[in-house]
């Protein structure tokens, strides 16, 4: 099977957008996780007079999230995909959150140069044919300190660790996904991993982009080892 990109990827998650929320939910730590993340951005002052991107921002997990970590932040939430984005829209927000339906390839002539103080990113970047542009878009969109932060599945390089995310999909993700009718999607899901950065790889793929101050950061639990947070700054020598 060939990864999914671009409006096959889109579709894919459409048609998987009604079941996405109740399958995550399902998948011990998940929304932990993506809090742990967001609090790692290290917002000041709970995000107050902040603006923050959420790229992939999916049904809302991911902003809920940097809300909690930051609830007076001005969040803009993007995603590819409609579907998904209509789930969003169907939760409750507080005033300052808001969503652009957009792939994020054609950010640039919608959103304003250095115009976000923070970037978040969940289960972003293996999706993207070209994350090496994305980042750069992505670093042009910060202010010259703005903070970066990445939430993604990569596994750290250990055999252990790959073992243990096709151990998973196999008997649990993907049986999950095809009751939901959909099997490609979480067919990708789990080829897209493994086919993308180890951890290490993808830092220095953000140190290349120019992103500065780059650490790697675990999660607990079973995805000790296969998913990490990414942060760094947009500045040279933050």
């Amino acid at each position: 099977m060939t990864l999914l990109r671009g409006d096959a990827l889109s579709a894919a998650f459409d048609h998987g957008s009604a079941a996405y929320d109740r399958l995550v939910a399902a998948s011990p730590g998940y929304h932990a996780h993506l809090r742990r993340s967001a609090r790692r951005l290290g917002l000041p002052d709970g995000g107050r007079g902040l603006r923050v991107l959420d790229l992939g921002c999916g049904t809302g997990a991911s902003t809920a999230a940097l809300l909690a970590a930051a609830p007076y932040a001005r969040i803009t939430g993007v995603d590819a995909s409609a579907g998904m984005l209509d789930r969003a829209a169907e939760k409750t927000w507080p005033e300052g959150v808001d969503f652009v339906h957009a792939p994020v390839e054609e950010l640039a002539g919608r959103l304003q140069p250095r115009s976000f103080d923070a970037v978040f990113a969940g289960y972003l970047f293996r999706n993207l044919a070209d994350p090496d542009k994305a980042l750069d878009l992505v670093r042009g969109l910060l202010d010259p300190d703005g903070r970066l932060a990445v939430h993604e599945y990569t596994l750290g390089g250990s055999a252990v660790h790959r073992a243990v995310w096709n151990t998973v999909c196999a008997t649990i993700i993907q049986p999950a996904g095809r009751l939901a009718g959909d099997t490609g999607l979480y067919r990708h899901l789990r080829r897209s991993v493994v086919e993308f950065d180890t951890a290490p790889a993808f830092a220095d793929r953000l140190r290349r982009a120019g992103f500065s101050g780059v650490r790697t950061l675990p999660l607990p639990g079973w995805q000790t080892g296969i998913t990490h947070t990414f942060v760094g700054r947009a500045g040279e020598g933050a």
